[in-house]
């Protein structure tokens, strides 16, 4: 193992460290107060967002965000983020300026301590091997997105295998939903976060430095029809990769 490489994974221990330190430091209120109560969910919202504040900042780790137009956190969106990295969650925990927002993510994260806690609460675990179970997810999903929550989709499904990683093909579901629920969609293109800290940070480790990702303006759907989804699909993977493109000139 280089020098460099051996850097690399002290670096991801820092990371585990913090991710693991602050999120039992934040747990008690998290578990005891703000998740006992819908009402409440809100505090685990902003929580997280502290949490993946202190986590990143004491590693060195920073985001910067680009908007293409400022955005109105008070309106309901589909927010779509292409997914390079375990840190997509604390990128979108940032963004985000309300604490109306639900994320959609794998099963097993209801079983991690902390994610465990979210993923029965305020957020949406998917079990996309199960037809059904999927089905369920989204009719949530429609109901959070008609009850103002935000929604928070990777169209992915997962972080991409290759090294660096490519775009992969995009799911219809967030767009068939956004467009159903006539909420606009935000494509959200993270540029570089996979050379800190590329999807869970074991192989390669991790290191300090900026995280820049750039917010797509919302994109309106009132105007389509469910027949439209995958050719809002593949506009908005389009523009994702475009900007990733554009930045890597």
């Amino acid at each position: 193992m280089g020098i460099k490489l051996r850097f690399k994974k002290l670096h991801y221990y820092l990371v585990m460290f913090n991710m693991a330190f602050f999120g039992f430091l934040l747990y008690p209120a998290v578990y005891y107060y703000y998740s006992v109560k819908p009402e409440r969910y809100w505090g685990m919202v902003m929580l997280r967002r502290w949490w993946a504040h202190l986590s990143t900042f004491f590693a060195g780790i920073f985001f910067r965000f680009e908007f293409e137009t400022p955005i109105d956190w008070s309106k309901t969106y589909v927010i779509c983020p292409h997914h390079t990295s375990n840190l997509d969650t604390f990128m979108i925990s940032i963004l985000m300026k309300t604490n109306q927002f639900s994320i959609m993510g794998k099963e097993d994260l209801k079983d991690g301590l902390v994610t465990g806690i979210y993923f029965r609460t305020v957020d949406l675990p998917v079990d996309r091997n199960s037809k059904m179970a999927a089905f369920r997810a989204f009719k949530t999903a429609a109901n959070k997105l008609a009850n103002g929550t935000s929604m928070v989709m990777f169209p992915e499904g997962g972080i991409a295998v290759d090294f660096p990683p490519k775009v992969q093909e995009f799911k219809s579901g967030a767009f068939r939903l956004a467009i159903e629920q006539k909420v606009p969609i935000i494509p959200v293109s993270s540029l570089n976060t996979w050379r800190t800290f590329w999807d869970d940070g074991v192989k390669y480790g991790t290191r300090p430095g900026i995280c820049n990702v750039f917010v797509h303006k919302p994109i309106e759907t009132s105007h389509l029809t469910v027949a439209d989804a995958d050719t809002l699909r593949d506009e908005v993977r389009k523009l994702i990769e475009d900007r990733i493109k554009y930045e890597s000139r």
